[in-house]
């Protein structure tokens, strides 16, 4: 399958026409159909866009990988127990520090008291996915080759 078949996949599985594709990728319609009929090939940056609206690789628009899903998450090391506690023990560190009334007790603008639970809850919850990702990348980073899997 060609670059311009899977586009057109893509496209027909999010139910788009190429006109409704070519507004929100900000392109001329003719210049997407010229992509899909494998006319024409997108710039860099046009394949970067593609990529990013249908949450797929690039090395998958351009027809180098049969996978669909961008696999940048999978190739991260998995966190240990060990892990797990210490992320939940910074958290809560951080979460108390936000709580304080004094040092960076506040988050654009409002403190943690001025927030509502449900923008309580995301920033928390934002807070962990980010440090999850940070200690696995850092995992990746900073582990010796010797011990990797």
């Amino acid at each position: 399958m060609n670059y311009g078949e899977r586009l057109r996949q893509l496209r027909l599985e999010k139910g788009l026409s190429q006109q409704e594709l070519a507004n929100r990728l900000k392109i001329n319609r003719s210049t997407y159909a010229r992509y899909e009929l494998g006319k024409t090939q997108p710039d860099f940056e046009t394949v970067s866009k593609l990529a990013d609206f249908f949450a797929v690789s690039t090395d998958y628009i351009l027809g180098r990988s049969a996978k669909k899903e961008n696999d940048w998450d999978s190739k991260l090391p998995e966190l240990t127990e060990k892990d797990e506690r210490d992320i939940a023990k910074d958290l809560e560190k951080m979460i108390s520090n936000l709580e304080k009334k004094e040092g960076y007790s506040q988050f654009d603008g409002q403190s943690m008291d001025d927030m509502d639970e449900e923008d309580r809850e995301l920033l928390i919850a934002s807070l962990e996915n980010s440090m999850r990702l940070a200690k696995r990348i850092a995992k990746q980073k900073f582990t010796p080759k010797k011990y990797r899997k």
